[in-house]
């Protein structure tokens, strides 16, 4: 099972390098130019490189996340591959959360971006990203995970922490959904896409699965250390891109609330913290 996994993140690692950079770097195209949606919304298309097809706001957040997934999730898969060879459940608990931001971005990748010539590449990531995170968590022996934490872990802290960042998210994705759902309009952000593809990753899997994280570790239960522990990691990872995705929509003039700024680095903030409290508490199985 080891040896798949190592193999998946291998292919998951180079492919990822590759499409990150191209949708950087790519500037190929005629430059912005505006489109009517079948909403009656116009839209403004960035018009270059990868991106080209997507919106302006949408092209920005993309790159922003290729930046992310460039230089913070993949030394982050490589480091926890290392320490996963060295048997520190750090590293497994490490590879597995960041084996989910990739199987998320690349979920989201391939239904939500326009279609463009990395299309194969973003299915390939999310199919490999798919069966390396499941076999990851099945690599876990959930009945003695308690046993690998100290009992001085701040449980509850930490619980309410991801039960206040799930219920943030759901309420401020239903915040934008409700209302125009009520008035039969096309809510904000839609622009010329089909739908809401990430507020539906989000309040489908991303929000029960800290509700219940939260709630399962507060009491302590096997499977929460492992949910908690794995979301932790996820978090850091999604809200560093959300921070990179608000920079560059700022670079490129779309105007973002401070308010909006001032909590996701909050969040950010305490989620690393939540992070280095969960590490400086695992009791590696060499010294239980």
């Amino acid at each position: 099972m080891r040896k798949s996994i190592y193999w998946l993140a291998f292919i998951i690692i180079v492919l990822s390098i590759f499409a990150s950079v191209y949708g950087i770097f790519s500037n190929q195209g005629p430059g912005q130019s505006e489109f009517k949606s079948i909403f009656g919304e116009v839209i403004s298309i960035y018009g270059k490189g990868l991106y080209r097809h997507d919106s302006i706001a949408m092209a920005s957040q993309a790159i922003a996340q290729d930046y992310v997934t460039l230089c913070l999730a993949v030394p982050l898969v490589i480091v926890s591959i290392y320490l996963t060879q060295k048997e520190l459940l750090k590293g497994k608990l490490l590879l597995t959360g960041t084996l989910g931001y990739f199987l998320y971005t690349y979920a989201s990748y391939s239904f939500l971006s326009m279609y463009n010539s990395m299309f194969l590449v973003y299915v390939i990531l999310m199919s490999a990203s798919f069966f390396a995170f499941a076999l990851a968590l099945m690599s876990f022996d959930i009945p003695k995970l308690p046993l690998y934490f100290e009992k001085k872990l701040p449980v509850k802290f930490i619980g309410w922490f991801l039960l206040f960042c799930s219920c943030l998210f759901g309420m401020m994705w239903l915040g934008r959904i409700v209302p125009p759902l009520l008035k039969n309009e096309p809510p904000v952000g839609i622009e010329h896409y089909t739908t809401l593809i990430i507020q539906a990753l989000d309040l489908g899997f991303v929000v029960p699965t800290g509700i219940l994280a939260g709630i399962l570790l507060m009491k302590r239960k096997p499977f929460g250390y492992l949910l908690g522990s794995i979301l932790i990691v996820k978090f850091i990872t999604l809200l560093t891109a959300l921070t990179a995705m608000i920079i560059r929509q700022m670079f490129v003039g779309i105007l973002v609330s401070f308010i909006e700024i001032f909590i996701v680095v909050l969040i950010n903030l305490m989620v690393i913290f939540c992070l280095i409290i969960i590490l400086k508490n695992v009791k590696e199985p060499g010294r239980r």
